[in-house]
């Protein structure tokens, strides 16, 4: 198995709304902001290559929607998804699988665009099967007013309409692993229903795509949770088990949305679980 870190390209959120409850005093130290309080954000990807198999974990927010959309996140940097998997080696039309950990419009955006000939929303992956899960997409599909502006019809009419899709179901609790697509996912309710994290076993390490669950470094403490997340407490309590498995199994984790750390490793402290010692992919 071969793993390439695929970087679709940063943006900015608002520090405060990352954070949650968390004084800026505290969350600026890992995460500082510029002066409208916004703080760098990636939409880092994962691309997993075995034998027949090229798997996309997740595609970043892509580049259909307006100017006026995209100037509320401030994009930064020359990244972008197709350019990256190129980069990888790769054409999109060899992707054979693309895993959405979550239909919020920053990770599954970039799996469709805008057809200019013919006026339409395609996808960008024509050989590739699409895997989400049922309660998921149906919770997508009918948002509820919080996460409205995360779920966009144009995002996933066109997987929708491919014929491409396909839905995992959880199959218990904790980690467990998936035939269809070669590496394990947990089930988590607390920032979306059924948001799936994947657990890959690489070079003797098992590393985990973080997705929401832990966006960045600043938000490995139990309590620093995004004022996105739809049922706060429910993340506390998905974090506390899922960090005490991190550092009794030795699991590395690995950012999606941190511009400036890929992965890094916990350990135990007397203040609850920390950041241990930050790596680069290349470290791995």
């Amino acid at each position: 198995m071969t793993l390439y870190p695929i970087e679709t390209g940063n943006f900015k959120l608002d520090g405060g709304a990352m954070f949650g409850v968390v004084p800026k005093s505290i969350w600026q130290k890992t995460n500082p902001s510029d002066s409208n309080n916004m703080i760098d954000i990636s939409a880092r990807c994962l691309l997993l290559e075995e034998k027949n198999k090229l798997v996309l974990i997740d595609t970043g927010m892509g580049d259909k929607q307006s100017e006026k959309f995209f100037s509320h996140y401030y994009r930064w940097g020359d990244n972008n998804l197709v350019k990256s998997i190129n980069s990888a080696g790769f054409s999109t039309d060899e992707v054979t699988d693309v895993f959405l950990t979550h239909l919020h419009f920053d990770h599954c955006g970039g799996a469709s665009f805008f057809n200019k000939k013919d006026e339409r929303n395609e996808v960008v992956f024509k050989n590739a099967t699409y895997w989400s899960n049922r309660e998921h997409w149906n919770w997508a599909k009918e948002p509820n007013s919080r996460e409205k502006a995360s779920f966009l019809i144009e995002n996933l009419e066109p997987i929708e309409s491919s014929g491409q899709l396909k839905f995992l179901k959880k199959i218990g609790s904790g980690f467990n692993y998936y035939n269809e697509i070669g590496f394990e996912l947990l089930f988590v309710d607390g920032h979306t229903e059924k948001q799936m994290i994947p657990k890959i076993t690489y070079k003797g390490y098992d590393l985990v795509f973080t997705a929401d669950l832990i966006p960045t470094v600043g938000h490995i403490p139990v309590p620093y949770i995004m004022g996105y997340d739809i049922r706060p407490l429910t993340t506390m309590n998905e974090k506390a088990v899922f960090l005490e498995e991190v550092v009794k199994n030795k699991y590395l984790l690995f950012f999606q949305h941190d511009a400036h750390n890929q992965i890094a490793s916990l350990k135990e402290t007397e203040k609850g679980v920390r950041l241990e010692t930050v790596l680069d992919f290349n470290d791995i």
